[in-house]
Formats: C-alpha cells, sequence, structure tokens
C-alpha cells in the first residue's frame, strides 16, 4: 500500500510498468468536466471509474481485495478514508472471479485518510475497505491489470 500526493506520482512509475499513463491520465484530465463512468486509457488493461461516492463509515466499510488488478484510489473532491489489512490478518468469503474481487471478516489493520488531491495504492496482496469517510465525496479509482 502506498498514500502519497499526485504531483508525485512520477516516482512509482517503476513500480509497473502502465503506472507512468495511469498517473499521466490522472495529471492530464480535467475531472471538473468528467462525468461518473468508466473511461479506458489502455484498454482493460488500464481503465478509470470515475465516482460521486457517499461514505458508509468505518462500520460499514468492508474490506475487499482484488487478484487481476492493482488500484490507484485518488481523491478528487471531499475526504476518503479506506482501511488496510494484511490479508493474513483477515478471513476470505470466497473469490468472484468475474467481479475480481473476493470480501474479507476481520479488522482492519490501519485507517487511512486520503483527502483531495491525494492517492492510495493497494496491490493483490492489500485488503482494502474503501468508502469509510462520512458524507460525499469524489474519486477516480484506476484499475490496471497486474499482467
Amino acid at each position: 500500500m502506498i498514500l502519497d500526493r499526485l504531483p508525485n506520482g512520477a516516482v512509482y512509475a517503476a513500480c509497473h510498468p502502465a503506472f507512468a499513463k495511469a498517473f499521466a491520465y490522472l495529471a492530464e484530465t480535467d475531472f471538473s468536466k468528467v462525468p461518473e463512468g468508466r473511461y479506458e486509457i489502455d484498454g482493460d488493461r488500464v481503465y478509470a471509474l470515475v465516482q460521486l461516492c457517499e461514505g458508509r463509515g468505518v462500520a460499514g466499510a468492508r474490506i475487499e481485495a482484488h487478484r487481476r488488478y492493482i488500484d490507484i484510489q485518488y481523491t478528487l473532491d471531499g475526504d476518503e478514508v479506506i482501511g488496510w489489512s494484511d490479508l493474513s490478518d483477515v478471513v476470505g468469503e470466497g473469490y468472484n472471479a468475474e467481479k475480481d474481487v473476493e470480501f474479507f471478516t476481520g479488522e482492519n489493520t490501519t485507517w487511512i485518510d486520503v483527502p483531495a488531491g491525494h492517492f492510495a495504492i493497494f496491490f493483490p496482496s492489500d485488503g482494502h475497505a474503501p468508502l469509510a469517510a462520512t458524507g460525499s465525496f469524489r474519486k477516480v479509482v484506476v484499475k490496471i491489470a497486474v499482467k
């Protein structure tokens, strides 16, 4: 898991071949003109989900993980809170290959504030519980194929 500000995104380009393309998209897009929806950056290998979210609070956030995609979760407006857990500390409920998600039961180890202008990267080994904030916020989730 990585937490940082968008101007530092280029620092992480060496972590994955598609990170440079993902961070360029986030830095160069005027999201004030982009409605909610899915936007292809590089087909199914890299795409963005622009979302207007209602926080569920810490009690309502569910731990999840993905096997095929890395998430870059970038907060546009408002404040997001995301839980983080090592997957060895939680119990899986079964992987849904069609949706590339597995939910987990257990406690989040850490709660992370991801305010506007910041991003968090979650790799397949990172359990994460998005939408733990309260209130409305707008975010972009860039999905990057692991392979």
